[in-house]
């Protein structure tokens, strides 16, 4: 396969983690990748997805903020060729008591996990849907299912990726546009160690999933045009799956001695 045919895709979020594993089976299918990142990993990430055939142009971009998602979608639209797959990744978490955690990280978890996952949804609909052909996927989580007690606003931030995605899709049935929505469980990625959360049960445990099975879940969901895909282990998917179908309260009581800070210890 040429260069010159080759399908694009975008991947926030792509330098570490579910990200990165995104990217490398973005890479492994015959796509280029235009990946985006805030941190100096990015430059290591790129090489593994150079390693892999793929031809890469990294943005290094805050998008928290509004001008940086614009950069990002400036250089998607000047690649010269149209944009095949998104995958709409980059997020972070806040954990702790909500008394207690920081109100300008949380803010900021907001702006990342939301503001601009839909200002960039919007800007790659619009154009996919001129097209009339795309793929995009969202990484939502878990936690999006069911009230997340010491994780309540992590948890609302990806009810509304969750909701956003399925209503998205509902709207593109006849447009050529597939949305998927990816719903890891715990995950061995530095999620926890950013979220300041490995004191949890939670973030201690030695069973997380591991990002290239959850990656590989995804890509595989989303070429198939699945509307959700738990991913992850077995215990992962059914416990995902049973936090949907629990009345609210129930889950929430249920999370609450695997989200409690000081967990690990008890």
């Amino acid at each position: 396969m040429s260069e010159a045919v080759r399908p694009l895709a975008l991947v926030t979020g792509a330098s570490s983690g579910i990200g990165l594993e995104l990217a490398k089976q973005f890479a492994e299918h015959g796509f280029d990748l235009i990946v985006v990142a805030e941190d100096s990993e990015l430059d290591a990430a790129k090489l593994q997805l150079q390693q892999r055939g793929a031809a890469v142009s990294d943005i290094r971009a805050d998008l928290t903020k509004r001008p940086e998602v614009e950069k990002v979608v400036a250089a998607v639209r000047g690649a010269g060729r149209p944009l095949d797959a998104a995958a709409l990744n980059a997020g972070v978490g806040v954990a702790g008591r909500f008394a207690e955690t920081d109100l300008d990280a949380e803010i900021g978890m907001v702006e990342l996990n939301c503001v601009s996952t839909l200002h960039l949804a919007k800007r790659v609909v619009q154009d996919m849907v001129a097209r009339g052909e795309g793929r995009i996927l969202f990484t939502s989580s878990v936690a999006s299912q069911a009230p997340e007690p010491f994780q309540a606003v992590y948890s609302a931030t990806k009810a509304f990726v969750q909701f956003l995605a399925l209503g998205i899709r509902e709207e593109l049935t006849d447009a050529g546009v597939t949305v998927t929505a990816l719903l890891p469980g715990p995950t061995d990625t530095e999620f926890f160690d950013r979220a300041d959360a490995t004191d949890t049960k939670l973030g201690a445990s030695d069973s997380k999933d591991d990002p290239a099975q959850v990656a590989r879940q995804g890509f595989e969901g989303l070429m198939k045009g699945e509307a959700s895909v738990f991913a992850g282990s077995v215990t992962s998917k059914l416990m995902g799956r049973l936090s949907a179908v629990l009345p609210d309260s129930i889950a929430g009581k249920s999370h609450e001695p695997m989200t409690r800070p000081g967990s690990a210890e008890g």
